[in-house]
């Protein structure tokens, strides 16, 4: 078995890479997951909150946040193989936690997770990437890198017979009896980003490798395969406004900026445009990146006061170089921020005005909310009146594109007809129609774990069956 891989070494892992190693599994509470995790922390064996999430819920939670435009038998077999996919891994050497750092807050001595994610693979992405590496080493995977896939190899009846793939002057062909496709979306380029999410998205930053160009599915699309899923849409969170244009191979998902349900967030003339409580933040996070990018100068700044400071996940918002400013007032904030200060003055005071009464509590949708005012914020509504005042500007960090190919449950990769195009399978994020306007947390792991284990299977069997008598 041949891995090519566009990037060289020191870009091994694509996007799995920057994540956070987060998985969205259905389980049935703390003990249907512990043959897969690592030892609870000190002091929080009994101490855990953990709520059953079974396979319905994964798939409403799919459904409701993609407008129902999700596949149904590829969102139910998401759903359904996550557990088995974890578990897979697991006996691969990929070694998983309870992601107290992320996913939980403690709440009267007890530690509560919170929105359907509670599991991920230790060490986050870098981690994940390096035990799912020395796996594939170990079983005889060979791995060549530098080797961008140029095209599919077809023969004359349209079935997959290997790919072209190498450097300008070094192209070679590599021939197979199945292809298996696994290099992601078109995030990274530029002028696919303009052409099919919009005006402006060329100058979005990206929060993973620069290799995610699209040449996958290009290379599918002129073999026929089908243009699936939502191809004007993306995976685009709040992201340091003074980040690099690719991600940083060191800080990796540290430049996401994801508190902002218990703060405002603002654009530069100081209004707010989103409700920051509409859902808790798995629900959210995906496609507020995309609202920033519409506002002035497609960037935007989280303020916070005093009250909600610990709430802030250390590993988000105290990274070095984030584009930060504190001040004892709003006034001097704004200025540090280039934010109207006219402007933000009045947001919040109207914001504070609006403030309902009720009971504040990070770990439900509290509906602790505002009143009268537009937008509204619907959850975790506190005043902002106890300075200092903290902001980080943030801009559009895009992570992943939903567009992709067809496939169905197997990981063919189905033509314009609707038909398996005969050697070639996919997974991950270049697969589409699972994803369309916005995406569960965690649950893009899974994908790929789920599709790229069926994805193998349905190469080797059809490698099998070409194998001489």
């Amino acid at each position: 078995m041949l891995l090519i891989d566009k990037a060289g070494r020191d870009w091994l892992g694509g996007n799995t890479y920057f994540t956070a190693g987060a998985f969205r599994v259905a389980h049935r509470g703390l003990d249907h997951l512990r043959p897969l995790l690592e030892p609870l922390p000190s002091g929080a064996e009994g101490a855990v909150e953990l709520p059953d999430y079974d396979v319905d819920a994964f798939y409403r939670d799919l459904c409701r946040v993609t407008h129902r435009r999700v596949d149904p038998a590829l969102g139910r077999l998401v759903a359904e193989e996550s557990l088995e996919a974890l578990t897979w891994l697991h006996g691969h050497g990929v070694r998983f936690e309870l992601m107290f750092h992320r996913q939980a807050y403690e709440v009267d001595g007890r530690y509560r997770f919170w929105g359907g994610l509670a599991v991920g693979a230790v060490g986050g992405g870098k981690e994940l990437v390096r035990a799912e590496h020395e796996a594939a080493t170990r079983i005889g995977v060979e791995l060549a890198t530098g080797t961008p896939l140029r095209d599919l190899l077809l023969d004359a009846h349209g079935s997959v017979q290997g790919v072209r793939a190498g450097p300008p002057g070094g192209l070679r062909d590599l021939t197979a009896p199945a292809v298996v496709l696994a290099c992601g979306g078109f995030e990274a380029n530029p002028q696919m980003r303009a052409a099919h999410l919009g005006p402006g998205f060329d100058l979005a930053l990206v929060r993973g490798t620069p290799y995610n160009t699209g040449d996958g599915i290009l290379a599918a699309l002129r073999a026929g395969a089908q243009a699936w899923g939502h191809w004007s849409g993306c995976h685009s969170v709040p992201w340091d406004a003074g980040g690099p244009p690719h991600g940083d191979r060191e800080l990796t998902n540290r430049l996401t900026k994801n508190g902002y349900p218990f703060g405002i967030l603002v654009d530069l003339d100081g209004r707010r445009f989103v409700d920051e409580g509409a859902d808790l933040r798995n629900y959210t996070y995906a496609r507020y990146g995309a609202e920033i990018l519409r506002r002035p100068g497609g960037v935007a700044v989280e303020i916070f006061d005093a009250k909600v400071s610990d709430l802030l996940r250390p590993e988000e918002y105290h990274v070095p170089g984030a584009t930060r400013a504190e001040a004892g007032s709003l006034s001097e904030l704004a200025a540090e921020l280039g934010i109207d200060a006219t402007g933000l003055t009045e947001t919040v005071r109207s914001f504070n005005a609006a403030v309902t009464e009720g009971h504040f509590d990070p770990t439900v949708k509290d509906g602790k909310a505002t009143r009268g005012i537009t937008p509204p914020k619907s959850n975790w509504a506190l005043p902002l009146d106890t300075p200092p005042y903290v902001g980080y500007k943030v801009t559009c960090g895009v992570t992943f594109t939903y567009g992709g190919v067809r496939v169905d449950t197997d990981a063919r990769v189905l033509d314009t007809s609707g038909l398996p195009i005969p050697g070639l399978f996919a997974a991950g994020e270049l697969v589409g129609g699972v994803f369309s306007h916005n995406y569960p947390g965690g649950s893009g792991l899974t994908l790929g774990s789920v599709l790229g284990r069926r994805a193998g299977r349905s190469a080797a069997a059809h490698s099998a069956s070409r194998a001489p008598a």
